[in-house]
């Protein structure tokens, strides 16, 4: 089969592999109909995830068939249409049990990291891919749910909903800034009403992105290169900050906008990926009864928001921007990779 290989920071190639094959009773085989690109893919190739290492399949998003089962697999059979999920879990363990899948122990890839897919084991940009503990990391799609909208259920909306407005403790009333407006912090942004946001500021340096964010549930924006920009947000709260400030970038100088615009008593939730230090400025902070909260993203929440798109709640399409066959893996990550210059949201590459 065809797959992305990873060959070191920067390098990549679609080429030739052996077919996945069943390893354990409780995996399964899927056929990839529908994968994408995630900036944590990005974050691997500068060189951000040394755990990643050459000849790695690439990938931890995709929709695609069932075409083999193992045979302690009971919940999906051949022929199946499943989301796989950007999240591995056993089922079994003491972090499972309490729906932290993000760290279940099970010795596949590394025991404590639910994150495998295009980490730890071979991933979802391939023909084939290979899914452990199927059971508790599939999930099967209703009718009538697009590939398209599926994909984005496999990380991005969990995560912008999970790590971002539950982490954040969003309540009905709150004031969030969202602070970068990709498809991550868009879909914090997309989430937020759910736990009844009544304002949501989505920030960032991007003209285009700032536009696109009103369609997700941005009420406000503010060009975060605007050198009053934590005026400006301010100036939407009577001065007082925000109740929740949500990080969906994973750089040093974002996290810390966060803290600059958030109210004594509220939230910081990090949700990007960071690369390098960041600075917290405790001599500062302390006084503010601030909660700040990070963390991977478990997909615990994913059958719910698979019913929300299912009945048009949440429209999950909206994310693609660009469209590519797998054969055109390596021009849709050249595409995802100059966002702002190609406006992309979410590149789909489909079979």
């Amino acid at each position: 089969m065809k797959a992305l290989v990873y060959h070191g920071p920067g390098q990549k190639a679609w080429e030739e592999v052996p077919d996945p094959l069943i390893v354990d009773p409780t995996d399964v085989i899927v056929r990839i109909e529908t994968t994408t690109i995630c900036g944590t893919d990005l974050h691997i190739l500068k060189g951000d995830v040394p755990a990643v290492t050459e000849g790695r399949i690439l990938g931890h998003e995709g929709v695609g068939t069932v075409t083999e089962v193992g045979s302690a697999v009971s919940s999906v059979t051949v022929g199946d249409r499943v989301i796989i999920s950007c999240i591995s879990a056993c089922g079994a363990c003491t972090y499972c049990h309490q729906g932290l899948y993000a760290h279940c122990l099970a010795e596949e890839g590394a025991s404590g990291i639910g994150w495998i897919f295009g980490h730890l084991i071979d991933g979802t940009q391939a023909e084939l891919v290979r899914v452990p503990f199927a059971d508790n990391s599939v999930y099967k799609l209703p009718e009538g749910v697009s590939d398209v909208a599926a994909v984005m259920l496999s990380d991005i909306l969990p995560t912008g909903f999970e790590i971002g407005v539950r982490y954040g403790h969003v309540k009905p009333g709150d004031v969030v800034a969202v602070v970068g407006a990709g498809p991550v912090g868009l879909a914090a942004m997309m989430t937020a009403g759910l736990y009844g946001a009544a304002r949501v500021i989505a920030l960032d340096v991007d003209r285009n992105r700032l536009e696109q964010a009103r369609g997700f549930g941005a009420t406000d924006t503010v060009d975060s290169s605007d050198a009053d920009w934590a005026d400006q947000v301010r100036a939407m709260t009577d001065g007082l900050g925000v109740d929740v400030a949500i990080e969906a970038v994973g750089i040093p100088a974002t996290f810390e906008a966060c803290t600059q615009v958030v109210r004594p008593g509220g939230s910081v939730a990090n949700v990007g990926v960071h690369g390098a230090p960041v600075q917290l400025a405790l001599q500062d902070l302390w006084i503010m009864d601030l909660s700040i909260t990070m963390g991977l993203v478990s997909t615990s929440t994913t059958p719910m928001l698979l019913k929300l798109v299912a009945q048009d709640k949440l429209a999950a399409e909206k994310f693609a921007t660009h469209h590519f066959s797998l054969d055109q893996m390596i021009d849709a990550y050249d595409t995802f990779g100059r966002a702002s210059e190609t406006k992309a949201l979410k590149v789909v590459i489909k079979r």
